[in-house]
């Protein structure tokens, strides 16, 4: 009989876990396979890893090394040297990672320790996920922790944009060694500024409904590599017209009306 009520209990409980999705700030959010609850969404934002502790010992993590899980459960982030892609199911208020992949750069010792131990204790079986205003902690079921704290997205306005690559159709280039491209935009001025690779530039810019409507350029007029100078001329193919914009945490995509695309990247 006892048997019989437990195993009653344990059927409810896994019900309840199948029933109440994870509770978000703003409504609920579903990852990989599962459902989750905590009192703060976990999926959607992008976490900077502060440290790792495991049997006792606390290691603080190197610059770069972060995660975030997108509402498919799919997951990007940096170990400390070596970026990382792996799949989030979510369990009650647990979290378990896996077929995680990834790049295999060599970096100092220091950071290779740190990202050794970091890949582990995220692999290491189910992580219950606590969330307190900017702070995220998973710990493992022995009791090891990873401490992450939330890094807000960079504005529009006010950022210096960096500008790394120029796509065209299915071709996405790099920027020429060399190359000096970014643009910040002003609200109070309503004007975009900075340089195309080679000259300095401004604009008027008008942002509504996720486009910017860009006016005539002015630049200045120094001669530099033909590289540069046919990077500025794709660059300046954005002015006079209207473009459309996304914003992904710290990166910015400009799509012109003909379908070209800028990406920049915010600038520490």
């Amino acid at each position: 009989m006892h048997r019989q009520r437990h195993k009653e209990r344990l059927t409810l409980a896994a019900a309840a876990v199948v029933l109440v999705p994870l509770a978000a700030a703003c409504g609920s959010e579903h990852a990989g396979s599962g459902s989750a609850g905590a009192q703060e969404p976990v999926t959607g934002v992008h976490w900077i890893v502060d440290s790792v502790t495991v049997d006792g010992t606390t290691r603080s993590a190197p610059e770069g090394a972060h995660m975030a899980i997108d509402d498919s459960g799919r997951t990007e982030g940096n170990y400390g040297c070596n970026h990382f892609t792996a799949r989030a199911a979510f369990e009650g208020d647990r979290v378990r990672l896996s077929d995680a992949t990834a790049t295999e750069m060599a970096c100092e010792a220091r950071p290779m320790a740190f990202e050794q131990t970091l890949a582990r204790t995220l692999a290491a079986g189910p992580l219950t996920t606590r969330v307190n205003g900017d702070r995220l902690t998973l710990t493992t079921t022995g009791g090891d922790t990873v401490r992450l704290t939330k890094e807000e997205d960079a504005p529009l306005y006010g950022t210096k944009w960096t500008i790394t690559a120029l796509g065209a159709g299915d071709t996405v280039s790099s920027l020429p060694k060399g190359a000096d491209a970014h643009l910040t935009f002003d609200r109070r001025s309503g004007k975009v500024s900075g340089r195309l690779g080679c000259n300095h530039v401004t604009a008027r810019a008008t942002v509504s409904d996720a486009r910017i409507t860009l006016g005539s350029p002015a630049t200045t007029r120094m001669m530099c590599d033909a590289s540069l100078m046919n990077t500025e001329k794709s660059l300046l193919r954005l002015f006079d017209g209207t473009v459309s914009y996304r914003l992904d945490h710290r990166n910015l995509t400009l799509t012109s009306e003909n379908g070209e695309t800028v990406t920049a990247v915010a600038d520490e």
